[in-house]
């Protein structure tokens, strides 16, 4: 069964989106209107559009979908051998490893919220903080065959053509060789996590909306659907994606689409960029909506659900998609969490005693280096 939404809500155009002009006030306000009229943001404008159509308050739930239980068969994880049920699998070291490259920061669009500072900023604020110990790595290279697993040739070829992709994604000299080194800092990721490390890959641009071919929604290369299909093609057997950046990760979903072994678990703003997301797709598709504004508490309970939900699958290892935009202070969404519910949702990740890492999605507040900070305690334990 296909998911007729994935992948929608892109053109090639080479416009702005009206959402640059907007204020976040102006913005909210539009949307909590719009909320309340029962309207959603129109779900084929580019991101953050303000044009509207109506939608049906049954696609959208404050509450998540009951998730529906995959048949699971036992198996060993990765090519390494990994203790990951019995006993307990434990991280090795205290330590932090973050995986970036400050080439990433070379391409930019003017006013663009998927900007530079995301990642120097971030860098600042933990090189210079003294709680963690962190361990420095810079990506490798990844090959054609591990991007042909998730992406059609056609689109490797398209993201070297220089032509704007839609009204948010814009074309960037080198953009194809920058998405690139972010897939192979996912994909070091996942061998550092094979190791027993605590690791965030801290790279632009983000990958979870870009679908087989098409880059969009700031994504130009699926980073996380890649890991995973590479730590399946050697030797992992489930692998859980645990996704809770407040926009629905459409690309990761329709890529991993009733793919034998995986399960995808996605948190997030509904109505809201890109307009799926609203109910579970396929067999191991599992979604979560929440209505803007939904308190702290009760974000966190559908949060905790997922968590539980993706416990039943009984993963080997867990790919984090990793967005702090749910953040109450995030000038493009409408929730309402804080520095502190980013250090217990590491805490919760931690605690499922699996191989896991983590890349860096959305989260476009000038707050995010400390909301990244507060994870990464959370998952070492601070």
């Amino acid at each position: 069964m296909q998911n007729s939404n994935a992948g929608r809500g892109a053109n090639e155009s080479g416009g702005q989106s009206e959402w640059w002009q907007c204020s976040r006030r102006e913005h909210s306000a539009r949307a909590e209107r719009a909320v309340r009229r029962g309207e959603g943001l129109h779900r084929h404008t580019p991101l953050y559009g303000s044009q509207r159509e109506p939608f049906h308050p049954e696609d959208c739930h404050s509450q998540p979908h009951p998730c529906r239980r995959v048949i699971c068969l036992r198996s060993m994880a990765g090519r390494r051998k990994i203790r990951v049920q019995s006993p307990s699998f434990l991280v090795q070291s205290a330590a932090v490893r973050i995986i970036t490259d400050e080439n990433c920061t070379r391409y930019s669009s003017p006013g663009h919220p998927e900007r530079p500072a995301r990642i120097t900023k971030s860098l600042e604020k933990l090189r210079q903080q003294k709680e963690l110990v962190i361990t420095w790595a810079t990506p490798g290279k990844v090959e054609d065959a591990a991007l042909l697993r998730a992406h059609e040739p056609k689109h490797l070829s398209r993201l070297m053509i220089p032509r704007d992709f839609d009204a948010d994604t814009a074309y960037h000299a080198d953009i194809h060789e920058i998405a690139r080194t972010a897939v192979a800092a996912g994909l070091d990721a996942l061998k550092a996590s094979r190791a027993g490390e605590t690791v965030f890959s801290l790279m632009r641009p983000p990958g979870h909306h870009a679908t087989r071919n098409r880059a969009m929604g700031f994504c130009y290369l699926n980073s996380i659907a890649i890991a995973v299909l590479e730590a399946q093609a050697t030797g992992t057997k489930r692998v859980a994606v645990y996704d809770f950046d407040v926009h629905h990760g459409n690309g990761t979903e329709a890529i991993l689409l009733d793919k034998p072994g995986t399960a995808f678990f996605s948190i997030h703003q509904h109505p809201c960029y890109p307009g799926t997301g609203t109910e579970n797709v396929g067999q191991n598709c599992f979604n979560y909506p929440v209505l803007p504004y939904t308190p702290r508490e009760e974000y966190r309970k559908v949060l905790e659900r997922a968590l539980n939900d993706l416990k039943k699958f009984k993963p080997d290892l867990v790919a984090v998609s990793a967005g702090f935009d749910a953040y109450a202070h995030d000038p493009i969404a409408q929730e309402t969490l804080e520095a502190e519910d980013f250090h217990w949702l590491g805490q919760e990740l931690r605690k499922l005693s699996l191989p896991l890492f983590s890349l860096l999605e959305g989260g476009y507040s000038d707050d995010l280096p400390e909301l990244i900070f507060a994870y990464l305690k959370g998952l070492t334990g601070k």
